[in-house]
């Protein structure tokens, strides 16, 4: 049997999480060497191997912790190079894997459309082929116009129309994707008082994390308008709970950051600077990782909420991590009708299935143990204040990218747990669990139930 046989042989023994999470580890090994290449750097830099394995996974899990400085370490081209890094990372690898099938002319079968249910974490199988053509099309749109309004914006900000498109390019691709990497050399903070560039990177971060299918169907719905169809559009229970839930959670926490910090870092900033501070931060927080501001310098009660934003995250198939939107709506629904004493969850004219309800405690529960034990390990590890740990871990799983400053100095092991938490926010949550169980199988027999005592 030669080496090509045993490989396929394999493939086919292997379940669909493990090839996908195999992808995600091929394409980190692939970035790493990718970004190793010398005449990608500047001339003076010089990194580690961790380093390079560090931004690789940062990349591709589109986090944006960097204990690097990508302006200072990568050229033109390694620029262009690691936006190419973030598109498989944010898009995700099946969509432009499936995007490169069908170029080759490849037949997508069963077995590559159960891997893009699993990579876009959807419940069935029928028309992922035409779904993955359609987010490649909307998010290649996206960055397309973000990148030619920021570029002609910044031709007033730079010399050159190349350095002010290849700004404009990167930092519409990493907005979109919500990566977090910026090649300003620190963040959106020469904007701080640019409200045009701050509102384009807002809208590239919103359209970036609110979620595929809400997208599409905005698109779909757009598209019905243009044709002046009398049929009335109806959004997905989907579309609907997680745009309620993204842009509920992007105002609360406007409102929670101008009203934490007002008597601290906004004790002397205008209405304007302080609106759009917060807003900015709030909305970063959901997975951009892009920064007006350091964000050290909010007060530790102001950290927390933005720890817990960057927690809950983005909208499920989306270019974000966390335990996303519709996780964290179904838990409140949850425990509101159980206050309510009602048995069932019902909105928007639908009933919430229970399995979708157990899922999601079951998401926020292992997220939270897998977060504490990773802030009690490196609190231990690690000779930092444990508000920057807790920061720092939220905003590793969360695929967010925000920092208090600590990453670069951070010990080889603390680097290691924040890439594996970076690298379980982007693969998600189930994926993480499907890992370690075993073969399933059906009870044979059940048992007599008894009740026990909870709470």
């Amino acid at each position: 049997m030669n080496l090509f046989s045993r490989q396929f042989k394999l493939s086919k023994q292997l379940s669909t999480i493990h090839l996908i999470v195999l992808f995600y580890l091929g394409a980190v090994a692939i970035s790493t060497i990718l970004l190793s290449i010398p005449w990608l750097h500047e001339a003076d830099a010089d990194l580690s191997f961790i380093e390079i394995a560090f931004t690789a996974v940062s990349a591709i899990s589109v986090t944006g912790l960097s204990v690097i400085s990508v302006a200072d370490t990568f050229n033109g081209a390694g620029y262009i190079v690691l936006a190419v890094v973030l598109q498989f990372g944010g898009i995700g690898i099946m969509t432009l894997g499936t995007f490169i099938w069908i170029l080759l002319g490849k037949k997508i079968g069963l077995r590559e459309r159960q891997l893009i249910q699993v990579d876009q974490n959807r419940t069935t199988l029928s028309g992922l082929v035409n779904l993955m053509l359609k987010i490649l099309k909307i998010i290649i749109s996206i960055e397309i116009v973000g990148t030619i309004v920021l570029g002609t914006y910044f031709l007033s900000y730079y010399d050159t129309w190349y350095e002010a498109f290849l700004q404009g390019f990167f930092g519409a691709v990493s907005a979109t994707t919500n990566a977090g990497f910026d090649i300003t050399g620190n963040s959106l903070i020469p904007f701080a008082n640019d409200y045009f560039v701050q509102f384009v990177n807002i809208i590239l971060l919103i359209l970036g994390a609110i979620g595929f299918p809400v997208l599409i169907e905005i698109q779909e719905l757009i598209k019905g308008v243009y044709k002046d169809t009398n049929e009335k559009y109806t959004f997905s229970l989907f579309t609907k709970l997680t745009t309620i839930t993204f842009f509920g959670l992007v105002l609360i926490g406007t409102i929670a950051i101008a009203y934490l910090d007002r008597n601290h870092f906004f004790a002397n900033k205008e209405w304007h600077e302080t609106f759009f501070y917060s807003l900015f931060q709030s909305v970063s927080t959901r997975n951009g990782g892009l920064a007006t501001m350091d964000v050290s310098l909010f007060s530790i009660p102001t950290q927390l909420v933005l720890s817990v934003l960057m927690f809950i995250g983005a909208s499920p198939s989306s270019v974000g991590g966390g335990i996303r939107t519709t996780t964290f709506a179904i838990m409140m629904l949850a425990i509101y009708n159980y206050a309510k004493g009602n048995s069932s969850i019902k909105i928007f004219g639908r009933e919430i299935d229970q399995e979708d309800i157990t899922r999601s405690f079951i998401v926020i529960s292992t997220a939270t143990m897998l977060c504490m034990a990773s802030i009690i390990i490196l609190a231990h590890t690690e000779p930092f204040p444990i508000i920057s740990i807790i920061f720092e871990v939220c905003s590793a799983f969360g695929t967010t990218g925000l920092s208090l400053g600590i990453t670069a100095d951070l010990s080889v092991f603390g680097k290691l747990v924040i890439m594996f938490l970076m690298f379980v926010g982007r693969i998600g949550i189930f994926s993480f669990l499907f890992l370690l169980r075993g073969k399933v199988s059906k009870d044979l027999f059940r048992y007599p139930t008894e009740r026990v005592i909870i709470g």
